[in-house]
């Protein structure tokens, strides 16, 4: 893990809450100087710290408010299969997470989807490509708490 100290945090705070926020702003909250605050900033990225700057959108305004947590069980646990899946998956748009679990579940994909219907097309699609064991879905009822910022 690289090291950052207190002004890293502080920048990635910043920039987590608004990534359009200036140099310029930084630096005045910090007390730096501009150039110092985009030397941290470029270390930060150039460290793969900082990913990538976004918008966030919101699903609901877009069209995709039905959100689908499908859990998936495999009984080949080859690396081959892994490989595969992990192709498919990535080709598949409304998966907009995607984990490897331990437990009970194998796979972890939450996907945005306009319905259950178009949740359906994406289950389908997904399917045809890959033998599974097992496939379970659970449709949220309510988003509580959504956050890309974390706790630096």
């Amino acid at each position: 893990m690289k090291i950052i100290d207190d002004t890293d945090r502080e920048i990635i705070r910043i920039l987590q809450r608004d990534s359009s926020t200036s140099l310029e702003a930084i630096a005045e909250k910090l007390s730096v100087s501009v150039n110092t605050c985009w030397r941290r900033v470029r270390r930060l990225e150039d460290d793969g710290i900082i990913q990538a700057r976004v918008a966030i959108c919101d699903p609901d305004k877009l069209g995709f408010g039905q959100t689908v947590f499908v859990a998936i069980k495999t009984n080949d646990h080859s690396s081959a299969w892994l490989t595969k899946f992990a192709k498919t998956v990535a080709k598949i748009p409304e998966v907009v997470e995607f984990y490897r679990m331990a437990g009970d579940v194998d796979y972890l994909l939450k996907v945005a989807v306009r319905s259950v219907a178009d949740y359906d097309r994406v289950y389908k699609a997904l399917i045809s490509k890959m033998e599974v064991a097992d496939v379970s879905a659970t449709f949220a009822m309510e988003c509580l708490k959504n956050t890309t910022e974390l706790p630096v």
